[in-house]
């Protein structure tokens, strides 16, 4: 079911939300899968899905009209991420009218990764934006767009402490973010803190918990890696000692990320955000052991 009102004011309304991630397929054959998996996702009545972006050329055509595309062919609530990569203010600008013309009214705004690779300095584009503050500001000045941001429940590889972390957070608040999604983790209190340190900077927007079930272990690891995130030993354990079983992996992801969310959701976290990796099975799978298809919205 459509969100109804801003997005933001939604979240923050007090009722759980629950929502998936979604990135464009490169070919004809990964988008026919993806549509699988929405229509799959659509049948649980989320919240919201986000749609990654790719920057630049034919990823960038993609990403904007599959985003489009779900606005004006299902019943969900799109939330287009943007990047400040590789592009300058007017381009930002144009991509930005192109989603609003697609019926797309939320969008998710992201500094990005350096386009010259993870590990290495970010450089602004010429011409272009150098912080996630400034694409909010961007987006908020062309139109009633609610936008949401990232935030980093161990920090932001490149933020020199945490409590620096989380007044950049307010930061963006202050700039117009009605809310946050935290990129993927694995330690419960690790979001707790986050939320403790974001509320002493006097950020108060909503803080989804991003969740992304294990399905294999390699990647999982590698996707923790580049993210800065910490696949805690004990965990990994568990995994590597299943690691040639897949269906076992995929039972055990299950089982781990629904304790987790469950132990998130005691603590007060205003909805979950699943990382699917195109693919419904696991997240379905966590989403009816939490019993989430009643209070959905």
């Amino acid at each position: 079911m459509r969100a109804t009102g801003s997005l933001g004011d939604v979240l923050s309304s007090g009722r759980r939300s629950f929502s998936f991630e979604l990135f464009p397929p490169k070919t004809n054959e990964g988008e026919r899968l993806l549509w699988q998996t929405v229509r799959e996702i659509e049948a649980l009545k989320p919240t919201f899905v986000s749609v990654t972006y790719g920057a630049g050329g034919s990823t960038q055509d993609r990403t904007v009209r599959l985003t489009g595309q779900i606005a004006a062919d299902t019943t969900l609530t799109p939330v287009a991420h943007l990047t400040c990569v590789g592009a300058t203010r007017d381009q930002l600008r144009d991509v930005v009218g192109q989603y609003a013309a697609g019926g797309v009214t939320t969008m998710l705004a992201l500094r990005g990764d350096p386009p010259t690779g993870l590990g290495t300095e970010w450089e602004p584009h010429p011409g272009g934006l150098e912080h996630a503050v400034e694409l909010v500001e961007l987006i908020r000045s062309l139109g009633t767009f609610s936008v949401g941001v990232a935030a980093f429940p161990e920090g932001h590889p490149e933020s020199s402490s945490l409590e620096d972390d989380a007044r950049v957070l307010a930061m963006k608040q202050a700039a117009g973010a009605e809310f946050a999604v935290t990129q993927l983790f694995f330690r419960v209190e690790d979001y707790e803190r986050l939320v403790e340190m974001a509320a002493a900077a006097r950020c108060t927007m909503p803080i989804v918990p991003g969740i992304m079930p294990v399905t294999n272990v390699s990647q999982i690891e590698r996707f923790a890696a580049l993210s800065g995130a910490v696949f805690p030993a004990d965990l990994a354990e568990r995994f590597h000692a299943v690691s040639d079983d897949t269906e076992a992996v995929t039972e055990l992801g299950v089982e781990v990320a629904a304790d987790m969310c469950q132990r998130l959701l005691d603590a007060g976290a205003p909805g979950l955000h699943f990382y699917t990796l195109n693919r419904s099975r696991s997240t379905i799978e966590v989403y009816e052991a939490l019993g989430l298809g009643a209070t959905a919205g």
